[in-house]
């Protein structure tokens, strides 16, 4: 068995409050060399604060943190934040006006002037902007600023990268290509990151694990797979995309539903759960004269349902049920073009492999 590595970075039971209410609750996290953590969650879960933390701009009221194993912080030793080895980028590029783009990257740097330059000039040509290197901030596009922003957070080789939502403030056509070159770069460098945001998109793009984060508090954390797949309760499912609910109480491990049984393990006779599903999981089939198609152990029993709106998305079809069991909308999405009249009576499943059932 191989020995356990130490973490390049690792916080262990943080917690920080404002006026009596804890804003970061008892948060642990490490990250390994190399490695990208995203901390994922709503605006005012307490995932800025966390960083300012680890960056040494705010002080934490218990815990600490640790960089390659050795204490940086607690609430009486204190490593300065210049001497941390971390580099941070935030939403606000905060380039130097008066400083032109090679002097911005070099900015810090220590050393004679030629090695600053050339540092300065390796970066800029990997991020593609080599022949700025002698202009101003001002006559670069928004993402050609991040990528020089980028450039001189990485410039003095930092251990670890802090990022809190630096991507916020691009034009969405260019956001996916800086995302990708970014992460590029930063695996070339070797830095360990931790990227705060509030897009699960972005945190399933960037991240090697994502720790997602509710309340001051870490509800989840694991590879975006295992996040996505295996959500550890409804909000969690709901973060990342749509979700169908149907709610239901357990006979025997069983709950009975317009689609059929659903298993409940462990949870006690006569306890509800929720049945969660995501839009993309519900099979659409046609009516045949009121009847839908036969029952299957994988898609269950069909359900009734009639078509309320259907909306053209771009790469796939939203379509809204009114379901004839309870008249609640149910959505489902569809690949392509599929867009049904309202009133049109259609026949929907369930995927039980793509559910997830939690007691209320």
């Amino acid at each position: 068995m191989s020995p356990t590595r130490t973490p390049r970075l690792e916080i262990r039971d943080i917690v920080r409050s404002y006026e009596g209410r804890p804003v970061v609750d008892h948060v642990s996290l490490s990250i390994q060399p190399g490695h990208v953590t995203c901390l994922l969650g709503p605006s005012g879960c307490g995932k800025s604060t966390t960083l300012r933390i680890i960056a040494g701009v705010e002080m934490q009221d218990s815990g600490t943190i640790h960089v390659d194993g050795q204490l940086i912080c607690d609430t009486v030793f204190r490593v300065p934040p210049e001497r941390r080895h971390i580099g941070l980028m935030f939403q606000d590029f905060a380039l130097f006006p008066h400083m032109s783009v090679g002097e911005n990257v070099a900015f810090g740097l220590k050393g004679p002037g030629l090695e600053k330059r050339a540092r300065a000039v390796q970066l800029l040509e990997r991020v593609g902007l080599g022949k700025y290197i002698d202009d101003f901030p001002h006559r670069l596009s928004g993402g050609e600023q991040q990528r020089v922003a980028l450039a001189r957070a990485l410039a003095p080789r930092p251990r670890i990268m802090l990022m809190d939502e630096p991507f916020s403030g691009l034009d969405n056509r260019l956001r996916d290509g800086i995302r990708d070159d970014t992460l590029a770069l930063l695996k070339e460098e070797g830095t360990s990151v931790l990227l705060v945001t509030h897009e699960p998109e972005e945190a399933m793009r960037m991240a090697d694990e994502i720790a997602l984060m509710r309340e001051g508090r870490i509800v989840q954390r694991g590879a975006p797979y295992n996040i996505y797949n295996a959500p550890a309760d409804k909000a969690a499912v709901a973060f990342f995309s749509d979700i169908n609910v149907l709610r239901g109480k357990v006979r025997g491990a069983l709950t009975d539903t317009p689609f059929g049984h659903f298993l409940a393990p462990g949870v006690p006779d006569g306890a509800e759960v929720e049945i969660v599903f995501r839009p993309q999981h519900v099979h659409i089939d046609f009516d045949r004269g009121g009847k839908g198609p036969n029952p299957t152990a994988i898609a269950g029993t069909p359900a009734r349902g009639i078509v309320e709106r259907a909306r053209f998305m771009g790469s796939e079809s939203l379509v809204e049920f009114r379901m004839d069991h309870d008249q609640e909308m149910l959505k489902a999405t569809v690949p392509n073009v599929f867009l049904p009249k309202p009133g049109t009576p259609l026949w929907l499943t369930v995927r039980r492999d793509r559910c997830f059932v939690f007691p209320v």
